[in-house]
């Protein structure tokens, strides 16, 4: 990992927020997908989940009007005063916990549904597995290498883009469900993932 202190990336991302960037309330397009395919057909009276790095609560907002008893964590306080703005709005309810992530437990078999859009921390990896309940799904979307040949803009360190294949090798001890790299469309992994019961 950088050495990044925790109190410049707090200010970063609450910058970042104020500013208006990454202020969508839209869910991505995959979780869309993967709810139809997976998610919904084996929770279909839903459940516990966790978002990692969940911003202004764009997918936990979502999931919470599904019924899922939500947890978002994200190191930004900006970013959670617009969350729970929205989350009134919509009238749900979220447990929010702004921490900062390279010290953060999510606890064992705890959640049905763990969701990673477009945050990468690699010490991170086994704590997610261990914080799907048994017959638990992951849900994980974030850039790939390609995306730094291919497109202007870049992420602050290049630790955070994917080798090839890397979700999928990372998570074999789980079954796999879905699992898509694509060059187009900016260089992204797409993973949907299984704790064995």
């Amino acid at each position: 990992m950088p050495s990044y202190d925790s109190s410049d990336e707090r200010q970063d991302w609450n910058r970042r927020y104020s500013d208006g960037s990454h202020a969508s309330f839209e869910p991505d397009p995959f979780l869309l997908s993967a709810y139809d395919d997976f998610i919904q057909p084996l929770f279909p009276k839903s459940g516990s989940a966790l978002d990692i790095a969940g911003g202004t609560g764009r997918h936990a907002i979502w999931l919470a009007e599904l019924r899922w008893k939500v947890t978002v964590v994200d190191i930004s306080e900006v970013a959670f005063k617009k969350a729970k703005q929205k989350a009134d709005e919509r009238d749900v309810k979220i447990n929010f916990l702004v921490r900062d992530l390279r010290s953060f437990d999510p606890g064992e078999e705890k959640y049905d549904l763990v969701v990673v859009f477009f945050y990468l921390q690699r010490d991170l990896y086994p704590s997610l597995v261990k914080a799907l309940k048994p017959g638990g799904l992951l849900v994980y979307k974030t850039y790939t290498e390609e995306h730094k040949t291919r497109h202007a803009r870049t992420i602050r360190h290049p630790e955070y883009y994917l080798q090839p294949n890397e979700l999928l090798h990372t998570f074999l001890r789980l079954d796999i469900l879905h699992y898509r790299e694509t060059v187009e469309e900016k260089g992204l992994a797409e993973l949907v993932a299984r704790k064995p019961k």
